[in-house]
């Protein structure tokens, strides 16, 4: 069931690669300005707090790499959730390696901006890197099972010196106290050897 919830996880986060990835990165596309030159800087040189389309597609990017990395880092989450989006990014940028015409063409809606910087992002080289981190989880034994069986594993087995008992871990509580032991429906015993009058009267 873990990993049937992490195919669905993997499905949204490619959705949110290519939709909110490709967008915020097509907005924030521009190529560097020559050495010396202000003008070609993005506001001029100034602050960009004030432009609300750049906060947008700062927060689009900062949104995806939320979600890539709570996919990555968190234990619970089957590794399929990264896995999966991360091979299909690596095995895109193969294809694209191999022949850029073909790669380009396998990506939809290339007349909007999603697929756009979506096809930005490949040519760049930045689904390769994202690839590479989405893989990780794949090779961590531990992301393959379950917690509890991880912690099963970690506890060891079950034995009577770690047992949860009180009495048991206690010293000097390995033999029942004296009033545990049954008395009532016993006979009497006698001594065996009653201690001997004085033949002499006391003075």
């Amino acid at each position: 069931m873990r990993h049937l919830v992490g195919i669905v996880l993997a499905i949204v986060a490619a959705v949110v690669v290519f939709f909110a990835g490709g967008w915020g990165y097509l907005r924030l596309l521009r190529l560097p300005a020559r050495s010396g030159s202000l003008a070609g800087l993005p506001a001029g040189g100034g602050s960009l707090l004030s432009n609300h389309q750049v906060l947008y597609s700062f927060g689009a990017l900062l949104g995806t790499g939320l979600v890539i990395g709570l996919l990555i880092a968190v234990p619970r989450v089957s590794p399929l959730a990264a896995g999966l989006p991360g091979l299909a990014l690596l095995a895109l940028t193969g294809f694209y390696l191999s022949g850029v015409r073909h790669a380009v063409t396998l990506i939809p809606m290339r007349s909007h901006a999603y697929g756009v910087g979506f096809e930005a992002m490949l040519i760049n080289g930045v689904l390769a890197l994202v690839g590479l981190a989405m893989v990780i989880p794949l090779f961590v034994p531990s992301r393959w099972r379950g917690r509890r069986r991880v912690l099963a594993e970690q506890s060891g087995p079950a034995s009577g010196l770690l047992s949860s008992d009180p009495g048991l871990t206690q010293p000097g509580s390995y033999f029942p106290e004296p009033e545990q032991y049954p008395t009532q429906g016993m006979p009497a015993q006698h001594d065996p050897f009653p201690p001997q009058e004085s033949p002499f009267p006391p003075q």
